[in-house]
């Protein structure tokens, strides 16, 4: 193979890695939480607001040069808003269901894109087809199987623990689900880095005022520091790394490499935090999975594009590069 074919298929090779990294990276959030809690307890707003910051500050240096020119309009303005606040109860939710457990509150999280599924024709008037129907019904039916006695190894988690785990991880996967609606609707107005700023800004103060009193004075300034440092792999680098591997692949790849998230979340439950999911565990999260691949995997239905939509169509065709959500 020539230097210069050996270079191409290099490039062409270089977004998946950037995604792959992405996913991988945030299946190790459960090693930075735990961690600094370890070093001093803290609840799960209070880790929330740290992590959101961190990446909200590291988005607003890039949204420096990556802006759209133009005055956003005020539905722009007000999806930014909700993109706020849904992503700041999604991270609230899914810190607190890694509290529990780690394989299951990922697993379950993992019920987003069927989420989006399901809202799509009401939202995003795009037509549900039976492959999608059936992939939202498997995913429920893996979600209901997981749900079941787990068979916890030295002092692990009881069914009562699955179970809230299980829920707080759904509750999240419910409101990221919202949050890729909602981006459906800005893409025309803002910026990744725009919108990745915007909305923490938004995120950030909602996520602050959930935490206790007692725990702004009693924080722990060494564990406060170790969080916001790690925050900067899963968090900033991860979601500027998605976000460039996305614009420059087919959405469809890019969600399926995703999965490697549950893969090592799960992995690093098992080998680091001696987690035994249980056959029902395994098989349930794995109809979860199973559906996410094929909602991942099939072919758009199409619908009538919103106006921001087709407006910005418009200008990722002038710019000559694409950007999938």
């Amino acid at each position: 193979m020539s230097r210069a074919l050996l270079r191409a298929f290099l490039l062409q090779l270089l977004p998946y890695a950037a995604v792959a990294f992405a996913a991988c990276s945030w299946g190790t959030w459960s090693l930075a939480l735990r961690h600094a809690e370890a070093m001093g307890p803290m609840p799960s707003a209070l880790e929330a607001t740290i992590a959101l910051a961190v990446t909200t500050a590291f988005a607003g240096l890039t949204a420096v040069r990556d802006r759209i020119p133009g005055r956003a309009t005020w539905r722009g303005r007000g999806w930014i808003a909700w993109l706020g606040v849904g992503d700041g109860l999604n991270v609230l939710l899914f810190f607190a269901a890694y509290k529990i457990t780690v394989g299951v509150a990922v697993l379950s999280h993992y019920l987003a894109p069927i989420f989006v599924a399901a809202a799509s024709p009401v939202v995003l008037r795009e037509r549900l087809t039976r492959r999608t129907l059936a992939a939202v019904c498997v995913s429920f039916a893996g979600l209901a199987l997981m749900l079941g006695p787990l068979g916890p190894r030295r002092g692990g988690p009881d069914a009562s623990a699955v179970w809230l785990s299980a829920a707080l991880g759904a509750g999240s996967a419910l409101f990221y689900a919202s949050n890729v609606v909602a981006n459906k609707f800005v893409a025309g107005e803002f910026s990744t880095s725009e919108t990745m700023f915007w909305h923490g800004v938004v995120a950030t103060p909602l996520l602050a005022a959930f935490v206790p009193r007692s725990a702004w004075a009693a924080v722990d300034v060494r564990a406060v520091t170790f969080l916001s440092v790690a925050s900067l792999g899963p968090g900033a680098l991860a979601g500027l790394a998605f976000v460039w591997g996305l614009r420059r692949m087919p959405a469809a790849h890019a969600s399926t490499l995703t999965l490697l998230e549950p893969l090592v979340a799960v992995i690093v439950g098992a080998l680091v935090f001696d987690e035994d999911l249980g056959l029902r565990a395994v098989a349930g999260g794995a109809l979860i999975l199973t559906g996410a691949v094929t909602i991942m995997t099939s072919a758009p239905a199409r619908g009538r594009p919103t106006a921001e939509a087709q407006r910005h169509r418009g200008r990722t065709a002038g710019d000559g590069e694409g950007e999938g959500t």
